[in-house]
């Protein structure tokens, strides 16, 4: 017997391990529930629920074809157990996967146990490469894998039999969970939902998405939309991208698809990196780094998490973040630039609470770019962005602020921008000018060290792109 598990592959077209292990005569999908993996660094019940959504139509439709889901429950050393007793025999069918440290460590001990016993087949996912990885012809490998063809559909006509399997099924699993369901306008996932955005955003919604992508304002129907099913794999990035190379060539708005062509580069890159530095989960890409911060201020980060820093183009950032549990990438870069640069808090314990308002949340992405905007890369020059200054050039009349802050309506654009105003709405959590001022200099200051700078040469080699770029 195959047997295939799921883990954030939730979708039955082009999945490796669902298309090549069902061709067999009879074959198991389990999907594996952890209770601790989703505690995890950066994890959360709102990211559960929408991979709840995708495996609900995931179930459905292999149930169409004759194909029952089974959910074990529990980790997978105890998964190996179960298997071990049961079907002594099996061969394992999985995708690889870019996750938090819990998932590495505890399927790692899995993988080699198949592997010795040669009863494992593991499948790339994504543009990830994890053999004979060379930075150098990265791009070009991305390429070639992502113009791979389309796995086809799988189909059975034969019912597998399920007999002695004492394994929930899904519609029995669910209705044990209890979701925090507090996130009511956040999307719902599913294969259906990805290729609906997919289309609207290829054929309509991508014009403008170039200069519409920063704006909070806009973006929220401007941009593609698909992150969250990237992440759980509702889709497959290789369907995206070569629906993306059949459309460009008779779009009207050619230059907004190529921007989105650029992103889709850009999602590997990021996870590529922690696929090969895992201990970037904790550590700083660049290690002198660590040294930067100290241990942090729980009260000053509870602010800022909160939406209550007194600023509140940033609180009504937080506001519409936790209503929707996503936000467009400036927003989320000018978030955690505050966090680490005018509060100088560490990446380390603000990166997971902020991970876990996100439903897309990509730890390689996520992670990479937290250290991004927290100045600790060592190749990537500092940003600290204004909060000030993006508020009035994201929203100058103040009008989406006050949709996320309705007790600000009837202040003027100005002061709301500034953030004066008075004993009227929180009080500021520190000088954004002063604040930047002293993080510039410290950050500077380290990066002009001769130590600093031979090793910010290795970490270029090991993560940094080979794209050209601008002088």
């Amino acid at each position: 017997m195959n047997i295939i598990l799921l883990h954030r592959d939730l979708r039955i077209h082009d999945n490796p391990a669902l298309f090549h292990g069902t061709n067999a005569e009879e074959a198991l999908v389990v999907y594996v529930y952890d209770k601790k993996y989703w505690q995890g660094n950066g994890k959360s019940t709102f990211q559960l629920k929408f991979g709840m959504d995708c495996l609900k139509e995931v179930s459905n439709n292999l149930k169409n074809r004759n194909i029952p889901l089974h959910i074990f429950e529990g980790n997978y050393e105890e998964l190996k157990n179960w298997i071990e007793v049961n079907f002594p025999k099996s061969v394992i069918y999985m995708n690889h996967f870019t996750d938090i440290g819990y998932y590495r460590n505890d399927t790692n001990v899995f993988k080699r146990f198949y592997a010795d016993q040669k009863r494992i087949k593991i499948f790339e996912n994504f543009g990830i490469q994890t053999k004979n990885f060379n930075r150098d012809a990265w791009s070009f490998d991305w390429q070639k894998i992502m113009t791979k063809p389309i796995l086809s559909e799988i189909k059975t006509s034969t019912p597998w039999s399920t007999k002695n399997i004492k394994l929930n099924s899904f519609e029995e699993f669910s209705s044990k969970l209890n979701l925090n369901d507090q996130m009511t306008e956040c999307q719902i996932g599913g294969e259906t939902k990805a290729f609906e955005l997919m289309h609207s955003f290829l054929e309509e919604r991508g014009s403008g998405y170039a200069l519409k992508m920063s704006s909070p304002v806009e973006a929220e129907f401007a941009c593609s939309r698909l992150s969250a099913h990237i992440a759980f794999g509702s889709i497959s990035l290789k369907t995206v991208y070569q629906s993306l190379l059949e459309t460009i060539p008779n779009s009207s708005f050619k230059k907004d698809l190529y921007s989105f062509k650029k992103r889709l580069h850009w999602h590997c890159h990021f996870i590529q990196k922690l696929e090969t530095e895992p201990e970037l989960e904790f550590s700083s890409m660049h290690p002198m780094c660590d040294k930067l911060r100290g241990d942090g201020d729980n009260e000053i980060i509870e602010k800022w998490i909160k939406g209550e820093t007194g600023f509140p183009f940033l609180d009504a950032c937080m506001q519409f973040l936790k209503k929707k549990g996503w936000i467009n990438f400036r927003m989320r870069a000018m978030i955690m630039s505050f966090a680490s640069y005018n509060l100088w808090q560490p990446w380390q314990k603000t990166s997971p609470l902020l991970a876990q308002l996100f439903v897309d949340y990509e730890p390689g992405i996520h992670i990479c770019q937290v250290q991004m905007q927290s100045g600790v890369t060592g190749i990537n020059l500092p940003r600290i962005y204004s909060v000030i200054k993006q508020s009035k050039d994201q929203d100058p009349d103040a009008s989406w602020i006050k949709s996320q802050l309705p007790q600000l309506r009837e202040f003027s654009a100005d002061s709301i921008h500034n953030a004066e105003l008075a004993e009227t709405y929180k009080e500021i959590i520190c000088d954004p000018k002063a604040s930047a001022k002293k993080a510039r200099e410290t950050i500077w200051s380290m990066r002009a060290n001769k130590d600093f700078k031979k090793l910010a040469k290795d970490v270029y080699l090991k993560h940094g792109s080979r794209m050209k770029r601008r002088a």
